[in-house]
């Protein structure tokens, strides 16, 4: 069986290993390495290039944050997940905007974060529902991107119930496709189309809902549904 290899950080130890611990006895997980704050991590990942990163929003004298963004920075391909006890939803919000695959608070029941883990790996967002619902919590604090969103042009047309008109209808089909979980390699099979295709229409969202993050637009779509006729 293929083991999927996880980088740990986190400054508590006896934490780190119920962590480590518990995605041993998954068989399917394999903790490569562990770190108390981002001294090392980086050049761990340069070396051993992990397909996962477990990692602390909040450390002594270091940000998880900070961390995360020099991550993605090397290789936006490794999946790393927010492990943290902080429920604010601007951390949630910032570890977002900066890349994070997911966000998962340290109370997380055992069988749900290795659910999620799982969901990552397969290119979902690892964010249960009490964290989407703290997302939105973020998005209306934030002023819900904007009352108004940007055209191509660079007009602003009002986001009321017909915001979804800016878009082509690829870009629908693909915000729909993002809102159920997707991966940009899966919604390119639905749609028939490449993965370069995929990231281009990503861009495209982003710019036009004036939003930064993947699931941010899943919340997008959660709060302003799109018309029942449309359909991928």
């Amino acid at each position: 069986m293929t083991h999927t290899p996880v980088i740990l950080v986190d400054d508590h130890p006896l934490f780190r290993r119920g962590v480590a611990e518990l995605l041993q006895d998954t068989d399917h997980f394999e903790v490569v390495a562990e770190f108390d704050g981002p001294a090392g991590v980086l050049e761990h990942i340069h070396r051993a290039a992990p397909e996962l990163v477990l990692l602390d929003l909040q450390m002594p004298d270091s940000s998880g944050l900070d961390l995360l963004q020099q991550i993605k920075q090397f290789n936006v391909d490794i999946r790393v997940v927010m492990l943290t006890a902080s429920d604010d939803p601007v951390h949630l919000m910032d570890a977002l905007r900066i890349g994070a695959d997911g966000y998962l608070l340290k109370d997380t029941a055992p069988d749900m974060m290795i659910e999620r883990l799982n969901n990552v790996l397969e290119g979902h967002v690892g964010l249960d529902d009490d964290m989407l619902l703290l997302l939105r919590e973020g998005l209306r604090q934030q002023g819900e991107p904007a009352e108004t969103t940007a055209t191509p042009a660079g007009a602003n047309v009002v986001a009321d119930e017909r915001w979804y008109e800016v878009l082509t209808e690829r870009e629908r089909q693909t915000l729909i496709w993002i809102s159920r979980g997707l991966s940009n390699k899966l919604i390119a099979r639905e749609l028939g189309i490449s993965d370069s295709t995929v990231k281009v229409y990503v861009k495209s969202l982003l710019r036009k809902l004036n939003l930064h993050s993947r699931l941010e637009l899943a919340a997008w779509v959660h709060n302003h549904p799109l018309p029942e006729n449309e359909t991928c």
